[in-house]
């Protein structure tokens, strides 16, 4: 036995262990201690080295014996000690020689046995807590303690009461509301109302149809796929397990986390280690889907990645079928994630079954890490304070066995998108009948296109055709239409003068126009157009013709200024507007005879005096 003196501080070093079939290989890093100066103890399962300032304490999981082929050897470069054990039975494999933490536990400390149970609790109890009763067990005062509230949650549904402490720092890292006061029932009724509600089609069907970088990130390949390569090459090869190398390995970084973790034992009755396996699960699923969108690297969005598609973190949820967390973790991932697309939830599906089937230390390598992820994560840490340190402890008792089980059942259970309860078949089939009718449309534009191109050629070809006969006979028509129009001309001339007689308008002193009432000859642009033709006979015509002239030769005889000023004044009290085309007045002042308009309109004018009204 090691005595050691008071207000002694121990350090456990940093050791590793491995095995062949004859021997378990225990290398222990311990720097700057005396090497003269070291004492090791072993027997059975029990193994222990001191080397001051450093204590290692050990539970193995196979006997060993010291039979004389035991070694020791000390490297003064590395500072390690590397001692060899021989096995008390050769070819036996050692199980767990990775999970540090089980290892540093106490022998006692392993049962999880209640000093007081009931018999109808026992048989819930698992078959693991089998020692018998420790009578020299430390004797500990009576305390009244507080009774649990009434919905408990964390692992195992051990924790209540922490959101009361802690509801500020908690509201940001879980969706439900006072969980201390929400049963299980009602918070997965709020926790499917809050997945509805935030399924968004058109994300969804963005990321259907535009899937090139879902496609991209399909292809990555995380650690776990090489391992699980491995493993599966070996075992067609060899059916002994201690042949076989180590297909997960940890980094010091996480051997030293779990050389931290305080040991702890778990009394959980038969539907505790239930709910724990199915969250389990749905911790995973988060994982692998975090680990393949980032392609292995994390950022400031992994740690809200992780806790945010797992109900069991972000809704507290206690899920009761394998079944029901493949669907939660589907609708989550359809619901809140930048990439949304049904087939991350299949893939990470596959991979976490890979990462059960290479065992727990793979298991244990990614709780490790989702540990860290929540460590440097404010305040998602308070996570791990409720699951995944348990979690990691947990891990490292569980038998292969069991969990090789739970990998089994989990390869049987199916998941479609039918079983997400948000109608994406239908969403699917209805987005592609819009996009064919899309097609169909563009390519009867394109026809239409096509066509209207065709007719502009043929009818560019025509005018062409056309253009070349019309100036062929272009010459022709310019000489018809020259003679025509000389033809045309003399006949209007004729015309003209013909109307100038027959329908040339008397005015006679008063304003009055004398005979019938015969539209002016109008010449614009060198075009006629025929009058109508007055209805008096031409016999009456001439006869008034002649008046009119004898009336025209006595107007002369008249003073000028006389005659004019009558004829003005009666002709403004009729029309007021002044008509500049028909008089003019010379600088004197005095009124002139009417003039002849420019145009070829030959309007007589002539204007008697009334002699008895002077």
């Amino acid at each position: 036995m090691f005595a050691f003196p008071a207000g002694f501080i121990m350090i456990t070093p940093a050791f590793e262990l491995t095995q062949d079939p004859d021997f378990l290989t225990v290398k222990i890093r311990v720097p700057y201690a005396r090497a003269s100066e070291f004492d090791i103890y072993f027997e059975g399962e029990d193994f222990k080295f001191y080397a001051k300032p450093y204590f290692l304490r050990l539970t193995l999981p196979g006997r060993i014996v010291e039979d004389g082929r035991e070694k020791a050897s000390y490297n003064t470069d590395e500072g390690t000690f590397t001692i060899q054990l021989p096995k008390e039975v050769p070819g036996q494999y050692f199980e767990g020689l990775d999970m540090l933490t089980s290892l540093l536990a106490p022998k006692k400390s392993r049962s999880a046995k209640p000093l007081v149970e009931e018999m109808a609790a026992s048989a819930e109890l698992s078959e693991e807590d089998e020692e018998e009763f420790d009578w020299e067990l430390e004797q500990i005062p009576y305390e009244e303690s507080t009774p649990a509230l009434q919905h408990p949650y964390g692992f195992g549904n051990l924790r209540s009461g922490v959101f009361q402490r802690l509801q500020e720092e908690l509201s940001d890292v879980i969706d439900i509301k006072d969980p201390d006061q929400t049963p299980a029932e009602e918070r997965r009724r709020k926790r499917l109302a809050a997945e509805a509600a935030k399924f968004e089609p058109d994300h969804y069907l963005a990321d259907f149809f535009e899937d090139e970088t879902i496609k991209h990130l399909l292809k990555y390949k995380p650690w776990w796929i090489d391992a699980h390569k491995k493993m599966t090459a070996l075992q067609g090869e060899s059916h002994q397990e201690h042949d076989s190398p180590p297909f997960v390995v940890f980094s010091e970084e996480e051997r030293e986390q779990m050389r931290k973790f305080t040991n702890k034992s778990y009394l959980l009755d038969k539907r505790s280690r239930h709910h724990v396996y199915l969250g389990l699960i749905d911790i995973l699923l988060a994982y692998c889907y975090e680990i393949r969108v980032n392609e292995g690297d994390k950022n400031v969005e992994s740690s809200w990645n992780i806790r945010k598609l797992s109900a069991t973190l972000c809704w507290l949820e206690s899920f009761s079928s394998i079944h029901d967390v493949l669907v939660s973790f589907g609708r989550r991932v359809l619901c809140y994630p930048l990439y949304r697309h049904f087939e991350l939830v299949t893939r990470a599906f596959n991979d976490t079954v890979k990462i059960l089937q290479l065992g727990k230390a793979a298991v244990l390598k990614c709780l490790l890490d989702i540990h860290k992820i929540f460590m440097e994560s404010d305040p998602a840490y308070i996570l791990n304070d409720l699951f995944i340190t348990d979690y990691c402890i947990w891990i490292q008792k569980v038998k292969s066995k069991k969990l090789a089980a739970l990998c089994e059942s989990l390869q049987k259970t199916t998941l479609s998108k039918s079983h997400m309860g948000l109608e994406l078949e239908e969403l699917e089939a209805a987005a592609v009948l819009v996009q064919e009718e899309e097609k169909a449309l563009k390519a009867a534009g394109t026809v239409s296109k096509q066509q209207l191109l065709c007719s502009e050629s043929e009818t560019s070809d025509s005018e062409e055709s056309s253009s070349t006969s019309s100036s062929e006979t272009e010459g022709s028509d310019s000489d018809e239409q020259e003679s025509s129009t000389s033809e045309d001309g003399e006949i209007n001339s004729f015309q003209g003068v013909l109307q100038e007689e027959r329908t040339a308008p008397l005015i006679d002193c008063n304003g009055l126009r004398q005979g019938t009432s015969t539209q002016a000859l109008e010449v614009g642009d060198g075009k006629s157009k025929v009058p109508m033709q007055s209805t008096t006979p031409p016999g009456k015509l001439v006869e008034e013709l002649e008046m009119q002239i004898h009336s025209a030769m006595r107007l002369s005889e008249q003073p000028e200024g006389l005659a004019t000023a009558g004829c003005i004044s009666q002709e403004q009290e009729e029309n007021p507007v002044p008509e500049p085309d028909r008089f003019s007045e010379d600088a004197a002042g005095k009124g002139s005879f009417l003039e002849v308009s420019p145009k070829p309109n030959p309007l007589l004018f002539l204007c008697s005096t009334n002699e008895d009204g002077d």
